[in-house]
């Protein structure tokens, strides 16, 4: 399964149209003096809860509460970074920190975490840890009943500090003990690029997030697989949360002639008004490609979709994309903070906003409204075809989404799952990435496993069921439908764990195949096998040729 790493610099927020606008009363313009006497009145609540509430508060942490409160009724994209807390927005300028590599999970049969899988060349797998290695200290400090954050903070550090990590390896009675020294990880916005297939002369590139490099790294994969003969390209942007809007830009400047406009951004201030242009010269204006896209897929990896659609440069290929369109930018404040702030809606070439969301407006109980499609605007691409505002980008060619049921979900984020893996790749040569299938007598050997484990799933049927019953008993229709009532009860007690192993055995299996295939080739290995079965390619493909 796709792991994604981190998330965005452009940020959602829904422009109405004029009609829509209208709608809304005119409200007075705001003063510097209602600015002022607001602030006043939150400067006295304030010294009164410090003077008089019954337990002592913490100014921080007071604050904090308030200055979120704020900011989370504007846009859930537009957040404070107190001088102390600002790891998580320098990752995602740069997709950078400093670590060891490695993604960690909660396991929950030891109320402990383990290690879910070490990136390659990096510190944790160069050490020699491995996935299913459970950690049980950190530089001496035993890390039972730590939360996932804390166990990571804890990982992380100052690059060139060494530590002592200390890990269980199932299967082994003794501990092992590494000594990693901590360094500069730089996470893969573009984690695996190859040719499909020989014969297809179809390149594939999977851009995960815009960081300050996206744009260098897509360019070196294009011009290495045209020198392997590469003459169509699938750009997989599915899950894609976006990121830096000039790497969106300069992408879609490999594609179209140079000086062609991308995206023009719109804000209260001038300085926040600009026309993004492609700045280079191309790479191949001719060359088809196909571009897939799912409902994830958000703000700069909407702004390459788009922009590729609206100049009918490329094939838009999946589900209707996630709808943000506003830009945001980063702000300093007092006492070295920063404050990443929506500045600015953007409009793709044909002129559109593609916002989905309306956080202003909400419905009664706080969530955001949408635009009815009745009062969406047409637009027109390059060459003419109809195209539509106000709900993310629908895909030229729509391809449906396979229903995974809930209980597959369950038993892939179960200890279970995960320790048989583990098991499979100590006990098993490394497999072929591609051509790697699970057999009949393997698959068997995986549901006995599970069967033996502890691994429960919740039956959410069942669940509303039960709800639905009291209901009827509440309304005094359940004497009336008790016979349907235990008929369905029946049907659902006949379903069992081994049943629902071998019924969802072609839902479970391409999860268990991608996951033992990290074991032995990490990221790229597995991302390489989940695309050569994937058939969402399948059909990018089809649609190039």
């Amino acid at each position: 399964m796709r792991k994604i790493l981190f998330g965005l610099l452009l940020g959602s927020c829904l422009i109405l149209p004029a009609a829509a606008q209208e709608s809304h009363p005119q409200k007075k313009e705001q003063t510097g003096f209602d600015v002022s006497r607001n602030l006043e009145v939150f400067a006295d609540i304030y010294r009164q809860l410090d003077m008089f509430y019954v337990d002592t508060l913490s100014a921080d942490t007071a604050i904090q509460w308030a200055i979120n409160g704020m900011l989370a009724e504007i846009d859930p994209y537009t957040s404070y970074y107190p001088d102390d807390d600002q790891d998580d927005l320098r990752r995602m300028a740069t997709g950078r920190y400093a670590g060891i590599g490695a993604l960690i999970r909660a396991y929950k049969k030891l109320d402990r975490c383990v290690i879910e899988e070490p990136y390659e060349n990096c510190p944790a797998q160069e050490a020699g840890v491995r996935a299913g290695d459970i950690i049980i200290t950190i530089d001496g400090k035993d890390i039972k009943g730590w939360p996932t954050a804390k166990v990571s903070e804890n990982l992380r550090g100052e690059p060139g500090t060494t530590f002592e990590l200390v890990v269980q390896r199932p299967g082994e009675a003794h501990r092992r003990t590494f000594k990693i020294t901590r360094r500069q990880i730089q996470l893969p916005c573009l984690p695996w690029y190859g040719m499909v297939d020989e014969a297809s002369h179809t390149g594939y590139l999977l851009l995960t997030e815009f960081t300050d490099r996206s744009a260098r790294e897509v360019r070196h994969a294009i011009l290495d697989m045209k020198q392997q003969g590469m003459q169509r390209l699938v750009l997989d942007l599915r899950d894609n949360g976006g990121g830096a809007i000039s790497e969106a830009v300069e992408i879609v400047g490999f594609f179209v002639p140079r000086g062609s406009l991308v995206v023009s951004t719109k804000g209260k201030v001038p300085a926040t008004c600009h026309d993004y242009m492609t700045p280079a010269e191309p790479i191949d204006t001719l060359m088809p490609v196909a571009v897939l896209v799912n409902s994830n897929t958000a703000s700069a990896a909407e702004i390459v979709s788009g922009a590729l659609q609206d100049l009918d440069r490329a094939v838009i290929l999946g589900q209707r994309t996630y709808g943000k369109g506003l830009v945001q930018g980063v702000r300093e404040v007092s006492y070295r903070g920063q404050l990443k702030i929506t500045t600015a809606r953007y409009y793709i070439p044909s002129g559109r906003c593609i916002q989905a969301y309306d956080y202003r407006h909400r419905t009664a109980d706080g969530a955001a409204t949408t635009l009815p499609d009745s009062l969406t605007h047409e637009f027109r691409t390059r060459l003419g075809r109809p195209v539509r505002d106000g709900g993310g980008i629908l895909p030229d060619s729509i391809l449906a989404v396979d229903s995974v049921p809930t209980m597959v979900y369950d038993l892939y984020n179960s200890d279970a799952f995960f320790d048989y893996v583990t098991h499979y790749a100590s006990t098993h040569a490394a497999p072929e990435p591609g051509s790697f299938s699970i057999s009949d007598e393997e698959y068997a050997a995986f549901s006995d496993s599970i069967a033996a484990s502890d691994f429960t799933y919740n039956e959410r049927t069942a669940t509303a069921l039960s709800q639905l019953r009291q209901l009827a008993r509440f309304e005094g229709r359940l004497e009336q439908a008790s016979a349907e009532f235990e008929a369905l009860e029946q049907k659902l007690k006949e379903n069992d764990l081994a049943t629902d192993l071998q019924r969802f055995r072609h839902h479970i299996q391409p999860y268990l195949e991608t996951e033992i295939i990290s074991r032995y080739f990490y990221q790229q290995g597995a991302l390489k096998h989940q695309m050569l079965n994937d058939k969402g390619v399948r059909k990018a493909v089809e649609s190039l040729k």
